[in-house]
């Protein structure tokens, strides 16, 4: 077996025999669970709980958006909604149907594990999330960590990245006396947008419901801009204005789910497609102004969750996945390069997680996971590779009066077989292997005296693998590559006001200094003397201090008049430390701010409602920034911001239910690229009705 120079290997064998031992010793551990006092049998009506029943899940409280919040911030996909979370930055390439990916404090978008309904969602290809593929129609609430999550009983999963997104969708919930819940909803607006959607709920028994959710999207893509220009001092003008072409979509997304709620437990099961055909409008350089590339996606996954409560003493969890994508890239034009390539991959999960006691306010979790990807191609010379990942998590929780504390090990095993050929019609089969340890330790401690004053700090470390394309895409990838590691310090404050008898009925605030450090870091390089070669290295370094600032209130005013508003500000020093020779002042990269990253961003959302009447008002600000780490006035991207508006209206139609929403985004018409010679769309219009059955 050939063994990676630069990982730390052993005999596949030996590695085998470890993590079946692991493996078999965590899932025959069936210790006590919490013990929970018995609840009241006082019938309460159906009740919507959004707290979960872990005593120790706001050691570090999470950042979220749910139900009204989501609806009222004129978004159309997840990647919208993040914005508004301090210490994000979205990589957004513009239109209806453009790629958006998430960094959360510098650490790239591949240290960001995203789960759907509790489930990590893969792409092992090149470990990114396209976050603009998932539309807020069917979206209850999207909640994200720093670190992790802050509870024990989680797959391992929950522990293996830098920081989390969760998404969970709509839970059905019925009235009194109904059986059914039907919602449809349609959207249109600019760039030729026609998004109409059907939801509907099913009462199939006192304790199982079911759900099915279908959404079709087109727009035309077609926007004015402004072309930019930059010169040689750095000034910028917009000269010339121009018509936004090939950023057209078509896309389905359908969607079914089984829900149950059994005494002492809970399970979910889920089916979901996506299917797109959209154009790339490509970046606008030399005077080009259009580009033919289209790109076709199908997404398909089938995923269950089962929860129990076996005793008073002992809670069981599992998880099962398997998922299907494929993706087609066509570039037709032959005067760069003719490309016609296709993948498909293949996934199956299946995890399981047992909760047990050692005593009173002390729980303990062990979890394991196991992950199998291939990844097939119709690319020449193409590695074909399969890769299997074993995860075992032991964690604990431990609450003493006002302080809390949560601490977990998990450890990563991984198999990868992979293609090798010479290009002459010669291959072989060949194998690697690799085992780590990470560890992790979060506190929390409430200030006593009733202040509301609560202090919060974590360490992680956390690494992740270098994906399908890191290592084995054609004549760019480098087998030999090592994982990209990431240490993670937080300390932070949180204050909770409740007045009571009061107009201000809460405010929050929270604030977090961090310093992030990220090893090995990996960046593709000039291959050989020319610079249209390239290869995947571990030559990177980044360092990165930054402070989280968010504040949100809520007030009840005479007349019947209620406000909320909520305040995010982020600023960031992430600075490349990769090459300390590099540090010429005119351009070099050492110590200079990574690409993209602001060192002051922020958002605001305002928003009042009067009987059946909603306005709304949201402000995002991002910084000036640079294109890459040379951090010199060619290379410097002008900071943009943007003003959106909405105004809805509730109107009950005897049974029925109709709110009718009118957008308005980018009010001023700001001329802006979130990434260089990317332009963003105007000012631009959406009306929205929804019809409750």
């Amino acid at each position: 077996m050939r063994k990676h120079r630069h990982c730390n290997t052993m005999h596949n064998n030996q590695l085998f025999r470890l993590a079946t031992s692991v493996f078999v010793s965590a899932t025959a551990v069936t210790c006590s669970a919490y013990s929970t006092e018995p609840a009241d049998t006082t019938a309460l009506g159906e009740v919507t709980v959004t707290a979960s029943r872990d005593p120790y899940g706001s050691v570090i409280p999470a950042q979220k958006l749910d139900g009204e919040q989501l609806e009222r911030l004129n978004s159309h996909n997840v990647a919208d909604a993040i914005r508004y979370f301090s210490g994000v930055q979205i990589k957004d390439y513009g239109g209806v149907g453009g790629v958006k990916t998430v960094d959360m404090r510098s650490m790239g978008s591949n240290h960001t594990g995203v789960f759907y309904d509790g489930i990590q969602l893969g792409n092992a290809q090149n470990g990114q999330i396209d976050l603009g593929k998932f539309s807020l129609d069917n979206i209850e609430e999207i909640s994200m960590y720093n670190g992790q999550k802050s509870e024990v009983f989680q797959s391992a999963k929950d522990f293996g990245t830098a920081g989390s997104i969760y998404l969970r969708t709509r839970y059905p919930r019925f009235e009194a006396g109904k059986r059914t819940n039907v919602n449809v909803t349609y959207r249109t607006g600019s760039f030729g947008l026609q998004n109409p959607s059907v939801r509907m709920e099913y009462r199939l028994s006192p304790t199982v419901s079911a759900s099915v959710n279908g959404e079709f999207t087109y727009a035309s893509g077609r926007y004015r801009f402004r072309y930019r220009k930059v010169f040689s001092d750095g000034t910028l003008a917009w000269d010339t204005t121009a018509t936004r072409r090939n950023g057209d979509i078509h896309a389905y997304r359908l969607e079914a789910g089984l829900f149950g709620r059994p005494e002492r437990g809970r399970w979910m099961a889920k089916a979901y497609y996506y299917d797109s055909n959209k154009g790339i409008p490509g970046a606008i350089v030399n005077n080009v102004w259009k580009s033919s590339q289209r790109q076709w996606d199908r997404n398909f996954f089938v995923q269950g969750s089962w929860q129990r409560e076996m005793s008073d003493r002992y809670s069981l969890m599992v998880n099962a996945k398997y998922a299907r994508d494929y993706m087609r890239y066509l570039n037709p034009d032959t005067t760069l390069m003719y490309i016609d390539n296709s993948f498909h991959q293949d996934e199956a999960y299946v995890s399981t997680a047992n909760r047990f006691a050692i005593m009173r306010g002390w729980d303990a979790d062990v979890s394991v996971d196991w992950q199998w990807n291939h990844l097939n191609s119709s690319m020449v010379n193409f590695a074909y590779p399969t890769r299997h990942t074993l995860l075992a998590a032991a964690a604990t929780a431990w609450r003493r009066g006002a302080f809390k504390a949560q601490a977990s090990v998990l450890g990563t095993f991984v198999w990868d077989r992979y293609t090798v050929t010479d290009g002459v019609g010669y291959s072989n089969r060949r194998q690697s292997s690799l085992a780590r340890f990470t560890p992790a330790l979060f506190a929390s401690w409430d200030i006593p005296g009733g202040t509301g004053l609560s202090l919060r700090a974590f360490y992680k470390r956390i690494f992740r693998m270098p994906t399908f394309n890191d290592l084995y895409y054609t004549d760019i990838g480098n087998a030999s590559l090592r994982p990209e590691y990431v240490t993670q310090y937080n300390i932070g404050i949180i204050e909770h006001l409740a007045p009571a008898e009061s107009w201000l009925q809460s405010l929050d605030i929270t604030a977090d200094l961090y310093h992030n450090r990220i090893s090995d870091k990996i960046i593709a390089v000039p291959k050989g003397t020319g610079q249209y070669r390239w290869m995947m290295m571990n030559i990177g370094r980044v360092r990165v201090l930054g402070l989280d600032v968010t504040a949100s209130a809520a007030a009840s005013l005479p007349a019947g008049i209620t406000m909320r508003g909520r305040l995010n500000y982020t600023w960031q020093m992430a600075r490349d430390y990769t090459d300390p020779t590099d540090n010429d002042g005119r351009a070099g990269t050492y110590r200079g701010q990574i690409a993209y990253i602001p060192r002051h961003s922020g958002s605001a959302v305002v928003g009042g409602s009067w009987r059946r009447l909603d306005l709304n008002y949201s402000f995002i600000y991002v910084g000036e920034r640079y294109e890459n780490s040379s951090n010199i006035l060619q290379n410097r991207v002008q900071p943009w911001y943007t003003h959106d508006m909405s105004v809805s209206w509730l109107q009950p139609l005897g049974r029925t239910r109709l709110k009718t929403t009118l957008e308005v985004n980018n009010l001023f018409n700001q001329q802006y690229e979130v990434i260089m010679n990317y332009p963003m769309p105007g000012r631009n219009f959406r009306l929205i009705f929804q019809f409750d059955l």
